[in-house]
C-alpha cells in the first residue's frame, strides 16, 4: 500500500515501488522525485480501494469522510466522487479539469494523459438540480471549445450515476 501526506493543502505520496504502480496505472501528476501529487479524488478513490493510505504530519490516517471534510469541498464532494468512483471503476482514465472549466477531462479506455486527448469534459450534478438552457449551453460551449464532448454526471439519492452526452452535430 503506497503513502501520502497531506502538505500545504496538496496530496504527495512517498516514493517508493507501490507509488510507480500507481503512476502506471495514470494516478496523479509525476513529480521530479519519483512522488505523486494526488487530486482529492484520487487519493479517496485509492483509499476506498485499499491502494493508498494518507497521514497527517502525526501520523494519523484519513478516512475519505475526513479528507473530505479536510479539503473542504461541502456536500459536492460526493456528487464529485460518486462520478469519479464510476467512471474510474469502468477503467477510464480521469483527471481534474479545472484549467477546461469542468470537473473531469475524461481519457477513452486504453488512452493516456499526454500521448492522447481527452474525450470527454465531465460536469457532475445532482439529479434535483436544476440547469438552465444558459448552464447548459455554457458547459456545451467549454466542451466544444477544447474540441472535447460533454458529459453530464448525473448522481442520485443513492450515488448511483447516470450520464447524458452532447456533442455537436454538422447537418
Amino acid at each position: 500500500m503506497a503513502q501520502a501526506f497531506i502538505e500545504r493543502g496538496r496530496i504527495i505520496t512517498e516514493a517508493s515501488d507501490e507509488t510507480r504502480a500507481l503512476d502506471a496505472l495514470q494516478y496523479g501528476s509525476a513529480l521530479a522525485d519519483g512522488r505523486l501529487h494526488l487530486s482529492m479524488f484520487e487519493a479517496a478513490y485509492l483509499i476506498e480501494t485499499g491502494k493508498l493510505e494518507v497521514v497527517n504530519a502525526r501520523g494519523k490516517g484519513y478516512t475519505i469522510e475526513r479528507l473530505a471534510r479536510s479539503q473542504r469541498s461541502g456536500k459536492s464532494f460526493w456528487t464529485h466522487y460518486a462520478v469519479f468512483k464510476d467512471l474510474r471503476s469502468r477503467g477510464y482514465v480521469v483527471k481534474t479539469a479545472l484549467k477546461f472549466g469542468a470537473a473531469f477531462r475524461v481519457y477513452d479506455r486504453g488512452k493516456k494523459p499526454g500521448q492522447a486527448h481527452a474525450k470527454w469534459v465531465v460536469f457532475p450534478v445532482q439529479e434535483h438540480d436544476k440547469l438552465t438552457w444558459h448552464d447548459w449551453a455554457a458547459k456545451n460551449r467549454v466542451a466544444h471549445s477544447t474540441k472535447k464532448k460533454l458529459l453530464i454526471g448525473v448522481v442520485d439519492d443513492e450515488l448511483d450515476v447516470c450520464y447524458w452526452e452532447a456533442r455537436w452535430l454538422k447537418p
